[in-house]
């Protein structure tokens, strides 16, 4: 079985709450992907599947970005860490060159078949990209400060991108969301199910990230 074969027998296509306009291979709750064990994704070799949800981050810079053109339209965009690729597409149905970035092959297999249905062009790039030189214009970072070492890794790489790109961080409440260097510029209210979150809504904001 492919990587795009399990993703297809495994989810089903959707639309995300706060971003009806694009179109996602999901997991639900009638989906083996849904109720899936540690074990049962182990016995497999799959890694927990983070691509399979349109997480609070990702929606709301989906849905600040298509709200707002004009801050992806024509611009190198990187969605880093990008699972299924939720704001990637946006920014590519605005017209943006977009990469997206993933350490999962299911997750780079999800974004090819997400952009599929989109009807868009993206470039998924697999790997840990940190250390790589700026080559983006806007770079977004949906969720991503859920861990004390996955933010200790990422920060220093993305202050060094924001002195020549932007850089946008979009957290629902996270622990390890640094207390400085971050200057909000949106907000949004995101619902959530309680399989995946402690509450039916979080409450995002969108920061621009200061170079150090």
């Amino acid at each position: 079985m492919t990587p795009e074969d399990f993703i297809r027998a495994h989810t089903i296509v959707g639309r995300p709450i706060l971003v009806p306009e694009i179109a996602l291979h999901l997991a639900s709750e009638i989906t083996p992907l849904w109720q899936a064990s540690e074990d049962w994704l182990a016995a497999r070799n799959i890694a927990p599947p983070f691509w399979a949800f349109a997480w609070p981050g990702s929606q709301a810079l989906a849905r600040h970005l298509l709200d707002h053109p004009d801050a992806a339209r024509g611009r190198r965009v990187l969605d880093f860490a990008a699972g299924g690729g939720l704001a990637a597409i946006a920014c590519a149905r605005l017209g943006a060159g977009v990469e997206a970035v993933e350490i999962d092959p299911l997750a780079i297999a999800a974004i090819g078949l997400n952009a599929a249905l989109n009807g868009v062009a993206i470039t998924a790039t697999i790997g840990d990209i940190i250390g790589t030189p700026c080559r983006w214009d806007l770079i977004l970072c949906g969720d991503v400060c859920y861990e004390a070492p996955m933010t200790r890794h990422i920060l220093p790489w993305l202050r060094t991108l924001a002195r020549e790109a932007d850089v946008w961080v979009a957290d629902p409440g996270r622990a390890y969301l640094p207390s400085d260097g971050l200057t909000p510029f949106a907000h949004m209210t995101v619902p959530t199910t309680l399989e995946l979150e402690d509450r039916t809504e979080r409450n995002v904001t969108l920061f621009r990230l200061s170079a150090e």
